[in-house]
């Protein structure tokens, strides 16, 4: 897998006329993202993998995939390991906007969500 570091402020365009490898390096910094916050909150709770993994009903490997930025998260998968952390889901996605653009373009952003 490519290694991809995403600095805050950072932005990339999403939009259909954009290449399918493009769009998939765009969603794996998503993915990577949302790893590095579920690390951190898994970390901060005090749980391993495993007792994540089985508060939340998921597997172990599972639980390293996602932290690893090797899988996305469905939005259940989501509602669950927030919840067995006992934390808001939005801490989850921390640092990861969305902003629309013109027409069909839009831009994920990483850091801080941009000023309207």
């Amino acid at each position: 897998m490519q290694t991809i570091r995403f600095h805050p402020g950072s932005h990339l365009t999403l939009s259909s006329r954009v290449p399918r490898e493009e769009r998939k390096v765009i969603s794996e910094g998503v993915a990577l993202r949302f790893g590095q916050n579920l690390r951190r909150c898994r970390q901060l709770a005090g749980l391993s993998q495993e007792e994540l993994g089985e508060r939340a009903s998921l597997h172990r490997t599972e639980i390293g995939k996602l932290e690893k930025g090797e899988r996305v998260a469905r939005i259940d998968t989501l509602v669950r390991l927030a919840g067995a952390m006992a934390i808001r889901p939005e801490e989850l996605v921390d640092g990861i906007h969305w902003t629309p653009g013109e027409a069909k373009y839009g831009t994920f952003t990483f850091g801080s969500p941009p000023l309207s």
